[in-house]
């Protein structure tokens, strides 16, 4: 997570990429894992530690050097609305620099801004529904509208086969974005001239014909505008990706069949798959650094490597070997570099995550492993194909914040160290009837959301980074129309945008209703502080 407003979170129904694999894929039974060690403190060897030594990358090796020469044709099965076809593999990687540094909020000062963040909080923090737009309709079950960003006077959604932007202040509509199919994996990142990508179909499913995500797009969210289109392959044997990210001026996705990056404002590619590598790049995480999930061997003898890349020229700064029994992994933070990962399947709760991994993105090396009972914590990442879409958890200013589970109807946010993997000491309660689910980071501070209980609405709130105080940046309605808009569109399956007042909440698929109760779903919801 970043200190920008995030620009990625659905109704309830968790979201299906087009490209996953089917259920089960990869998830053999496997005998019971090794007990966990005490909360906080650094594993013992085993489970998801390197097998070797951490490697640092000399800066002028690339991964070509690095592969080998064994054809890798991963087959992915459908699931729900996509088909996987395509062949290719990979060829360069990513940036980054990281580590610790302590906390650097506190609270409010005289002009009510909390300080540590860019976020004030107001005077009245009462809000109001500014408008919202319903789900388009679709004879399809499920298909995608993922992609919902918050910037430079915008707020952009995608919607079926098209993107929309919005003037955030009363809904009226700036323009609109065709394409020939739906997107399916969206950068929840903006650089700062407005410029984001995109990963969509080349044409619109249907019950013969399912179309890979295939196509990588720029676009321009201040002008709605489409800057370049690029795709590796052509028609069956085109690679299909699952997810997008931006570092720099670099667009990077990635896929179970390797990944490619591009130059955002010339669509230039940067590196592209390379038929013959056996080890390809899963996916990436962005931001200041560019990291790179990388997957070599097949599946029951992979290894899974984390590496820091220069986004300009695939250059290969650092890299973290996870040990055996670690077959996927999903990216919390770049900087500082976090990762989630489940060490020999013992992740509990359908978190996907036993473990929190701690890395100096600078040298490679592991500083702290963070174990996650899912029994003890919330927080999940998808580790398979959206390897940057983890929510719930928040990693910044050298802290780990994680929300534990609910009891007794509340819960709370704790912090773990990043350079120790030991709690720092101080939690933050939701209250009587609430429970805290951690958005991003806003300078030292953590953004949150308390989701409502029967009688009231959600809120926003700002955690301090110092002494771990709440500070209510938006009370959201409490009648019982307004509190259904919030229940339909929980953190866990939405994309929640926050900044200046503003929220956004977004579901990132829509599909036919499933019955008479089905028939009020919302693409999206805006709300807005009355200051």
């Amino acid at each position: 997570m970043t200190d920008q407003p995030p620009q990625d979170q659905q109704p309830p129904t968790p979201p299906v990429p087009p490209d996953s694999p089917q259920p089960g894929y990869g998830y053999p039974q496997a005998p019971p894992p090794p007990p966990q060690p005490g909360y906080g403190y650094p594993a013992q060897p085993g489970y998801g530690y390197p097998a070797q030594p951490p490697t640092v990358v000399a800066g002028d090796d690339t991964r070509a050097r690095q592969n080998r020469t064994i054809a890798l044709i991963i087959l992915a099965a459908v699931v729900a609305i996509g088909l996987i076809i395509g062949s290719g593999v990979w060829y360069a990687r990513s940036s980054g620099e990281g580590g610790g540094g302590k906390p650097t909020g506190g609270g409010k000062n005289g002009t009510g801004t909390v300080t540590g963040g860019k976020e004030k909080a107001p005077d009245n923090p009462a809000a109001d529904v500014l408008f919202k737009v319903p789900q388009p309709k679709t004879e399809e079950t499920t298909i995608g509208t993922v992609g919902s960003w918050l910037t430079g006077g915008v707020y952009a959604k995608s919607g079926l086969a098209e993107i929309t932007g919005y003037d955030p202040a009363d809904g009226t509509k700036k323009w609109t974005l065709k394409l020939p199919g739906p997107v399916c994996a969206a950068s929840e990142r903006v650089t700062a001239d407005g410029r984001t990508g995109i990963v969509y179909q080349p044409s619109m499913p249907s019950k013969t014909e399912h179309p890979g995500c295939t196509q990588v797009a720029a676009l321009d969210l201040k002008a709605g505008t489409k800057l370049w289109t690029a795709s590796v392959g052509s028609g069956d044997f085109a690679t299909p990706f699952q997810n997008a990210t931006i570092a720099g001026n670099t667009l990077a996705v990635g896929g179970l069949r390797g990944g490619a990056a591009y130059d955002i404002g010339t669509g230039k590619p940067v590196w592209q798959p390379k038929p013959g590598d056996d080890c390809v790049d899963v996916g990436y995480g962005g931001g200041t650094k560019l990291v790179a999930v990388r997957k070599c061997g097949v599946y029951d003898n992979r290894t899974v490597t984390i590496q820091n890349v220069d986004p300009t020229s695939g250059k290969v700064i650092s890299e973290y070997k996870m040990g055996a029994g670690i077959e996927y992994a999903g990216i919390v933070s770049t900087d500082p570099l976090v990762v989630g990962a489940d060490a020999g399947h013992s992740a509990g709760g359908g978190s996907g995550v036993s473990d929190y991994f701690s890395i100096d993105n600078r040298t490679g090396k592991l500083l702290a492993r963070i174990p996650v009972p899912g029994d003890t914590y919330d927080g999940e990442c998808d580790t398979i194909t959206r390897v940057e879409e983890c929510k719930g958890v928040v990693a910044g200013e050298g802290r780990l914040y994680l929300a534990t589970k609910e009891h007794g109807g509340t819960n709370e946010v704790v912090a773990f160290d990043l350079a120790t993997g030991k709690q720092a000491g101080q939690r933050a309660a939701a209250g009587e009837d609430r429970t805290l689910f951690p958005l991003r980071m806003d300078g030292g501070n953590l953004l949150a959301y308390i989701e409502p209980p029967y009688d009231k609405g959600g809120q926003i709130v700002s955690v301090d980074g110092a002494d771990f105080k709440l500070t209510t940046l938006m009370e959201l309605p409490a009648d019982q129309a307004d509190r259904d808009l919030q229940t339909g569109l929980q953190p866990e399956y939405s994309e929640y945008r926050y900044a200046q007042g503003k929220l956004f909440m977004a579901s990132p698929n829509a599909g036919k209703p499933l019955g008479s109760f089905d028939k009020k779903r919302n693409l999206f919801v805006a709300f807005g502080t009355r200051d």
